[in-house]
């Protein structure tokens, strides 16, 4: 199998989290992590094998260096990373427990990505060879310069005939220099040939309400005739975009969630089995996971839409297994994941069957 050429572009963060569920007001201590939604699909395509390049723009300074670090030993290409700026984001996580829901905040201002602007990056140079190019609503949420910045790479990524997939990402608490998130969002969508998003930023995007997830088990039924009118309509007010993913999530409970998917490609719905997680570790960068096991499954099940989404689906479950933004999952391991969804799948139609 050829490998992919693939370059993500957004802000690398550093997490913060109290140890043992402490809230972020609780303890002398944190633990730190390094993340980011475009990091994060770019390590889980490197974990599948793929050819990745990130591109950021991080601090000359020993915790900048050590982001960049940290991907390249994941198998990341930082090589075109931009050194400059005085700090690195950060976000602050803290988890869910029981009835406590999580909460993030976060502290992106005066970042060294907060103050990319147009032209610092040879765009042309990084695409040259690349087969697709994987951007997200945060690269335009951060500041006004950097939105530029993001709207420089699309065009010149447009111009130069590369595939563009792009996930919404809509973070209303970062949206804080004055544009339209909404309309901003929607011209980044208009310029991309599949999109990612969870079911609640698709209805805030198009402002359609959504038929409703409330899965506890395997056994709910999807209203697919009310999500194909949607996906329809969203196509033809975005033509280019052929194929649209969308994730769904039932917060059971803090540690036990429900997940699923859909995928409207070129006018064909599917639907992956719900998949029933009763002991979630991290839920963070779960979209990030399914957008880089997507990328890969279209490389490894070319002729197979269904396979591409079930592993996109076991990838996105597994990462709730593991601590930290990154989905370390192997190809192996998704694998297995999707053998259990098709009989989980198997199954449910025998009951419904009766």
């Amino acid at each position: 199998m050829k490998r992919q050429k693939i370059v993500t572009f957004g802000e690398l963060l550093l997490r913060f989290s109290k140890p043992d569920h402490l809230r972020l007001t609780q303890g002398d201590m944190f633990t730190s992590k390094y993340g980011g939604s475009e990091a994060n699909v770019a390590v889980s395509l490197a974990t599948l094998g793929e050819d990745v390049t990130y591109i950021t723009r991080l601090p000359d300074t020993p915790v900048g260096r050590a982001g960049a670090m940290c991907l390249a030993q994941l198998g990341v290409d930082t090589r075109h990373v931009l050194y400059g700026g005085q700090r690195i984001g950060t976000y602050y996580f803290e988890p869910p427990a029981g009835m406590r829901a999580a909460k993030v905040i976060y502290d992106r201002g005066n970042s060294a990505y907060y103050d990319l602007m147009p032209g610092m990056i040879p765009w042309r140079e990084i695409l040259k060879d690349a087969d697709i190019f994987q951007v997200s609503g945060i690269t335009a949420a951060i500041s006004q310069q950097a939105a530029d910045a993001t709207f420089e790479a699309l065009d010149i990524a447009d111009e130069m005939g590369k595939t563009i997939s792009f996930d919404i990402n809509y973070r209303k608490n970062l949206w804080r220099y004055g544009a339209d998130p909404r309309a901003t969002l929607q011209r980044m969508l208009s310029r991309c040939d599949m999109m990612f998003g969870d079911a609640i930023e698709f209805e805030w995007i198009s402002q359609h309400p959504q038929p409703p997830f409330t899965a506890t088990d395997s056994n709910f039924q999807m209203q697919m005739k009310e999500y194909g009118e949607w996906f329809d309509e969203l196509h033809a007010q975005y033509p280019r975009c052929k194929h649209w993913l969308m994730g769904m999530r039932n917060i059971v409970s803090s540690n036990h969630h429900t997940l699923t998917a859909l995928l409207w490609s070129e006018g064909e719905l599917l639907q992956a089995p719900i998949m029933n997680i009763p002991d979630v570790v991290d839920p963070v960068g779960v979209g990030d996971a399914f957008m880089g096991a997507y990328l890969h499954a279209r490389q490894v099940y070319p002729d197979n839409k269904q396979k591409q989404l079930n592993y996109s689906l076991a990838a996105a479950a597994l990462k709730n297994t593991i601590p930290g933004d990154f989905n370390l999952s192997t190809d192996e391991e998704i694998r297995t994941g999707m053998k259990l969804l098709g009989e989980a799948a198997a199954e449910l139609a025998a009951e419904q069957a009766k």
